[in-house]
């Protein structure tokens, strides 16, 4: 019976994986009038991962992550975009993901990620604006995530995604009446676009 119970364990656990993730982003905020994909951060985390059948697997995750938008031409007074505000944004995300394998080792995924806003603000031209009166945005950011993953080895995958916001990220685009258009905000609201580049290191 105790072998019988161990076996069982050894089985089950055999479906799961773990790891950690690491890897670089850029991003951008539709809505902010800052277009291009300018804004380049880290991301860094951990990883678990459910084989459901042969063709499907369950991934949960949890990493830190930048996100914002970069006005390249703050400083160009011949540029409409002069002295603009850009938006820096600090994430910790929780996606819950299902992959599909295509192929033997490549996968394409889906799912939904919530990020919880560790901190956000806008910047000027000398840096954080500091006299930003209230929390300029939304603690939560909820979105669609889209991909494909290599798994290279049986330690190593590699995995490029692209992410976008369901809802408004800023406090100012909750009300589409919203007078004194904030930050350059336009009436739809503005919404982090993220494009990635990771590795995951399997170490279950």
């Amino acid at each position: 019976m105790f072998i019988a119970l161990t076996n069982n364990i050894v089985s089950n656990s055999q479906n799961f994986e773990g790891g950690i993730i690491f890897g670089v982003n850029t991003s951008q905020v539709g809505g902010d009038n800052l277009s291009g994909f300018h804004k380049a951060g880290p991301m860094f985390g951990i990883f678990s991962n459910k084989s459901l059948n042969s063709q499907t697997n369950l991934q949960f995750e949890m990493y830190y992550i930048n996100k914002g938008s970069n006005n390249q031409d703050m400083n160009n007074d011949l540029h409409t975009n002069y002295l603009v505000p850009d938006i820096t944004l600090k994430y910790i995300e929780t996606p819950l993901i299902l992959q599909y394998y295509l192929k033997n080792k490549l996968l394409l995924e889906g799912g939904i990620t919530t990020g919880y806003l560790i901190d956000g603000y806008y910047n000027d031209f000398y840096g954080k604006i500091n006299n930003q009166s209230n929390f300029p945005f939304k603690k939560y950011d909820i979105g669609l995530i889209l991909g494909v993953n290599y798994k290279y080895s049986e330690n190593i995958s590699f995995n490029t995604r692209i992410s976008n916001s369901i809802f408004p990220i800023g406090k100012e685009d909750s009300s589409i009446f919203n007078e004194n258009n904030n930050y350059n905000s336009i009436t739809k609201g503005k919404y982090n676009s993220v494009l990635s580049i990771s590795v995951y290191y399997h170490i279950i």
